[in-house]
């Protein structure tokens, strides 16, 4: 038996009607998240022991749940209760909740089963948020083709691509991968990617090719807190390469500016390889709905 991390072996977590130590929680070999990747996950921060747009995700799951034809199998407040349940038990009060939900046990087949209950599976991790070098010097990506599947719009826990992609860019010393797919920007391995250009936010629109963070709204809503233009729109890759500042954002990154990108300095001027003043504002306008949209 593959030994569970000491770190995690003791903390609570949920698994099908159970809470339990991590180290005790099994799911079965026919478990069809185990056997073909057929689930939804989502991760929600926490703050101050406080949940972060709990709504929004929620509404994510909801979706990606409905796309694959799994039925929900909380209502929103069982949701709740079970997270502050894990959030509770948690020493630290930052924190990422991870929860996943499956098609269920059933002898393999692709074809989906209609007689199985789903298995649901959660737990909370502490909150490793950027380090504050990475905030005052900005990170490094690479860019890359984006050759994952066709459903990008779904979180869903068949995450091959994504981790193949984030290979990449691990191997080069980068924090990202921002892929590209027949010349216009998608999104990062495990992030959403936003151009800055005259002053205004880009992002590309929403579509099947890319997931819709929860972030998405949230940078929206922050830019125009700001006063800042934001505008959703194809980017194509030369956009990407001139962009006057780049970010990331994810629930884990927050909002996070890129610097360095294929091993060129993003922006211009006197700001060239350096962290941009859009970046600053919307950092700031973010802490600030941290302790407003939290429950």
């Amino acid at each position: 038996m593959t030994a569970v991390p000491d770190q995690l072996a003791d903390s609570l977590c949920y698994l099908n009607g159970e809470f339990l130590a991590v180290r005790d929680a099994r799911v079965s070999v026919l478990d069809r998240g185990f056997l073909f990747g057929d689930g939804i996950y989502e991760a929600l921060p926490v703050y101050g022991r406080r949940l972060f747009r709990f709504d929004e995700h929620m509404a994510r799951l909801n979706r990606g749940l409905s796309k694959i034809r799994i039925a929900n199998p909380f209502t929103e407040a069982q949701w709740l209760a079970h997270c502050r349940k894990l959030v509770a038990a948690h020493e630290s009060d930052d924190q990422a909740i991870y929860l996943q939900v499956t098609r269920g046990v059933a002898p393999r087949n692709h074809v989906m089963p209609t007689d199985i209950s789903p298995t649901v599976f959660m737990m909370s991790n502490p909150l490793l948020p950027p380090a504050p070098e990475q905030r005052h010097k900005g990170v490094s990506c690479i860019t890359a083709r984006d050759f994952r599947w066709e459903h990008g719009d779904l979180k869903s826990i068949s995450l091959l691509g994504n981790v193949l992609a984030r290979q990449m860019s691990a191997d080069r010393g980068a924090v990202e991968t921002i892929l590209i797919r027949d010349g216009y920007l998608t999104e990062a391995s495990s992030s959403n990617v936003w151009v800055v250009h005259e002053g205004a936010v880009l992002g590309p629109p929403k579509s099947e090719h890319l997931l819709e963070g929860v972030r998405y709204e949230l940078m929206r809503e922050l830019c125009e807190e700001e006063g800042i233009a934001f505008n959703l729109r194809p980017v194509p890759e030369a956009e990407v390469l001139a962009a006057d500042e780049l970010m990331l954002s994810s629930a884990s990154k927050e909002v996070l500016p890129v610097t360095l990108l294929d091993g060129e300095p993003v922006g211009h001027g006197a700001l060239r390889g350096k962290p941009g003043p859009v970046y600053a504002r919307l950092f700031e306008a973010y802490q600030r709905a941290k302790l407003s949209q939290s429950i």
